[in-house]
C-alpha cells in the first residue's frame, strides 16, 4: 500500500472516503445533508460506535462514529478492528484508492485507522495464481499528521509484513540456510546493522548441545544468526549498579524451528499442521531489530537467532538423551517435541555470556498449554529479576492492545523437571503448568541477567480471521515490543 498526505476537505469529498467522527462537538463539520445528518444523530443516541454509509456516484463515503469518551486503548483498538468491514465494503465497491479524514478526532484515532487498515488488508498471496484484492493506496489528510510522524509508522508496518511473509512461507522454501542468508542481505543494507551467521562446524566448536541435537533429523543443517544494531546515540542504560558502562545491549531471543514435526515424539495430524509457524519467534526478533534501525531508534540491540527444523530422520535425537548445553547444563530429553527450549536455552546463555545485556528477552511459540490458559486473548509473560522492564511491558501491552498476561516462576516450579541423571529435564515429569515450567527452564540459562520471557503460541499464528488480522502469521507481540523499545528511557532499571 502506498501511503500519502494530502490537504482533504471534508466539506469537500469527491472521492472514496472514510471519516472519522469521534466528538459531537465537530457536527457543524460533517460531510453530510440534513437528512443524513439526521440519520446520523437518531443512530448515535442508540449507539455511539456504528459505520454508516453513503453513496456518492460514482464513490462512497465511509463514516465510522465511535466514543471518544472511551479510554484511548479502547478507542483505537475499535477503530482498528472496525478496519476490517470498511475493507470488505472497499473490495465489493472495487475501491482502489480511499481517503481518510475527519472531524474531532485526534492524531493517534487516525493512525488507528491506518494501521488497521494496513493489518487488515494483508494476505499471503505469493502462490496463488489469481489477482487478490487490495487496498492501493491510502491518502491521509494533513492536518493529522506530519511526513516525520507517518514515516516511522509506515517503516513499522513494512517489517511486520515482512515477518508475516516469513512465516507464512512453508519450510521447502524458508529452511534454516535460507532464512539466515535472507536476514544477511537485509542486514547489509541497513545502517548501523551487523550481522554474524555460525554455521553447523561452529556451532559444533562453541558446544551448543540444544541446538545440534533438535538438528540431528533434520537434512538441512543448522544456523545460528547474531544481528546487532549499535546506533551511535545508543542510550542503554545499566541494570542495577548505575556505575557501571552504558553499552549493555538489550538482547533479542527468538526461537527459530523452522518446521516442527514433533521429532521421535511426532506430533498428531490433528497437530502437525501450521508448524510452519514455529520460527515466529525468530522472525518477530529480528523484525524488530530492522524496524529500530529503519527508524533509528537510540537503543543498543542484539538478536540472536537459533534456526533449525525438528524432524525424525537421521542420526535424530530420542528420549533418554542427556544433552549437554552452552553453559554446561545437562538436560535429559523426555520428549523431543520440547525443542524450542533446548535451542532457546544455547542462545540465551550464549547471550549472557558474551553480550554481558542489561535485559534479555525472549520469543517462542513455546507451549499449547499457553494457549489452553489464554486463547488467544493475550501473551504469556514470565520475568526473573525484571520488574521494572516487565512493568513497562504491561503499560505499552495496555496501550496497543497486545496485551501481556504474567504468570509466576516460583522455585516450586524447579521440582517439576527435576530430573534424576542430569540437572533438568526439558519438559515437566506431569502435565501440570506446562507454560510455567517451560519459562522456569529457560531462565536458569540467563543466570543472573534480568530476563522476560514471551510465550507467543497464544498470538503468532492464527487458524481462522481474528479482529483485523486474517488466518495465518500475525506478526503479534512485534507492535508490543517495538513500543516498549520507544519507551526505554521511561523506566530506572
Amino acid at each position: 500500500m502506498i501511503y500519502n498526505l494530502n490537504p482533504l476537505n471534508p466539506k469537500d469529498i469527491t472521492s472514496d472516503t472514510l471519516f472519522l467522527y469521534g466528538d459531537d462537538v465537530a457536527e457543524r463539520a460533517l460531510p453530510l445533508s440534513r437528512k443524513e445528518l439526521e440519520l446520523l444523530k437518531a443512530r448515535r443516541a442508540e449507539k455511539r460506535d456504528i459505520l454508516l454509509v453513503f453513496d456518492r456516484l460514482p464513490f462512497h463515503l465511509y463514516l465510522l462514529s465511535f466514543d471518544s469518551e472511551k479510554p484511548a486503548p479502547l478507542c483505537q483498538e475499535h477503530i482498528r478492528r472496525s478496519m476490517v468491514e470498511i475493507l470488505r465494503l472497499a473490495e465489493n465497491h472495487r475501491v482502489a484508492e480511499l481517503a481518510l479524514t475527519g472531524e474531532g478526532v485526534l492524531p493517534e484515532e487516525i493512525v488507528a485507522a491506518a494501521e488497521g487498515l494496513t493489518l487488515a488488508d494483508y494476505s499471503f498471496d505469493r502462490y496463488r495464481n489469481d489477482n487478490p484484492y487490495h487496498l492501493q493506496s491510502l491518502s491521509i489528510d494533513h492536518r493529522y499528521l506530519k511526513p516525520d510522524e507517518l514515516l516511522p509508522a509506515t517503516r513499522l508496518w513494512n517489517r511486520i509484513f515482512w515477518c508475516r511473509e516469513w512465516v507464512n512461507t512453508p519450510a521447502q522454501d524458508l529452511n534454516a540456510p535460507a532464512f539466515a542468508d535472507e536476514l544477511a542481505s537485509i542486514a547489509d543494507d541497513l545502517d548501523g546493522v551487523s550481522f554474524t551467521i555460525f554455521d553447523k562446524k561452529k556451532i559444533q566448536s562453541l558446544r551448543m548441545g540444544g541446538l545440534l541435537a533438535v538438528n540431528r533429523g533434520s537434512i538441512d543443517e543448522p544456523r545460528f544468526v547474531i544481528l546487532e544494531y549499535k546506533p551511535q546515540n545508543h542510550q542503554n542504560k545499566p541494570s542495577g549498579d548505575n556505575n557501571l558502562s552504558t553499552d549493555r545491549p538489550i538482547c533479542l531471543v527468538g526461537k527459530g524451528v523452522m518446521y516442527d514435526t514433533g521429532g521421535l515424539n511426532i506430533k498428531p495430524d490433528d497437530h502437525m499442521q501450521e508448524m510452519k509457524s514455529d520460527m515466529a519467534g525468530a522472525a518477530t526478533m529480528a523484525s524488530l531489530l530492522f524496524a529500530a534501525a529503519d527508524n533509528h531508534l537510540p537503543v543498543h540491540l542484539v538478536a540472536l537467532l537459533p534456526l533449525t527444523d525438528n524432524r525424525p530422520n537421521l542420526n535424530a535425537y530420542a528420549p533418554d538423551d542427556i544433552l549437554t548445553l552452552y553453559d554446561g547444563t545437562t538436560v535429559e530429553i523426555a520428549n523431543t517435541d520440547a525443542e524450542g527450549r533446548l535451542i532457546l536455552a544455547d542462545a540465551i546463555a550464549f547471550a549472557a555470556r558474551n553480550y554481558n545485556p542489561s535485559l534479555i528477552i525472549d520469543a517462542a511459540t513455546l507451549t499449547g498449554a499457553a494457549v489452553r490458559t489464554l486463547s488467544t486473548f493475550a501473551v504469556a509473560v514470565m520475568h526473573q529479576n525484571a520488574e521494572n522492564p516487565l512493568t513497562l511491558l504491561k503499560l505499552v501491552g495496555n496501550q496497543v492492545y497486545e496485551r501481556i498476561v504474567e504468570l509466576p516462576l516460583w522455585d516450586e516450579y524447579l521440582d517439576l523437571i527435576h530430573s534424576d541423571v542430569a540437572d533438568f529435564r526439558n519438559c515437566a515429569n506431569s502435565p501440570q503448568a506446562g507454560t510455567i515450567t517451560a519459562g522456569k527452564f529457560l531462565a536458569h540459562f540467563a543466570h543472573n541477567t534480568p530476563f522476560i520471557h514471551l510465550d507467543i503460541a497464544t498470538v503468532a499464528f492464527f487458524s481462522k480471521p481474528q479482529h483485523f488480522y486474517r488466518s495465518g502469521a500475525s506478526a503479534s507481540p512485534l507492535r508490543l515490543l517495538y513500543a516498549f523499545l520507544q519507551m526505554q528511557d521511561m523506566f530506572d532499571k
